[in-house]
């Protein structure tokens, strides 16, 4: 079994809340606008996987890719910053689901929580947890926990962080 904690669209800000809801958890995987800071402080707490966003300096872009594929548990995962959600993805996702589907999309961007799966690609699950930063249009903070084990995903659970622009 793999714990994991789930989030993106920090921006530069690392809620205090995340590392506390985090702290059972196995791994942290972030789906890119890591901004300032944040990998040093996560890659200290957990193991750490990410891929960079569009606000991404060269240094982060340096350091994580656009696309990572990795598997947990017996899933491939594909995790990716800009990505669209369903039916409506952007091109690019859409060329590369034509020749390869994973068995979980994870994707950030929009800052808006959504998980579903997506018949048209044999049930794969869609996932993008929102947005754990200040910086955006976003109402709430929300980031994702959920476990995986033997290729079942289960225990998914959405956390709160609070309202955008409150520091705690």
């Amino acid at each position: 079994m793999t714990r994991i904690g789930l989030l993106s669209d920090t921006h530069s800000f690392l809620d205090a809340k995340v590392v506390d809801s985090f702290k059972d958890c196995d791994e942290i995987w972030h789906a890119g606008d890591l901004g300032d800071g944040v990998a040093e402080v996560l890659e200290k707490v957990k193991p750490f996987r990410a891929v960079f966003g569009n606000i991404d300096d060269q240094a982060i872009r340096t350091r994580f890719p656009e696309d990572l594929w990795f598997t947990c548990e017996g899933l491939t995962i594909w995790m990716t910053h800009i990505g669209g959600a369903p039916p409506n993805y952007n091109p690019r996702i859409k060329r590369i689901l034509k020749d390869r589907v994973p068995d979980i999309f994870i994707c950030g961007h929009s800052h808006i929580l959504r998980v579903r799966k997506d018949p048209a690609y044999g049930n794969m699950l869609y996932i993008n947890p929102g947005a754990a930063g200040n910086q955006g249009f976003h109402s709430i903070k929300t980031m994702i926990r959920l476990e995986i084990s033997d290729t079942i995903v289960s225990k998914l659970e959405v956390i709160e962080l609070g309202k955008r622009g409150t520091l705690t």
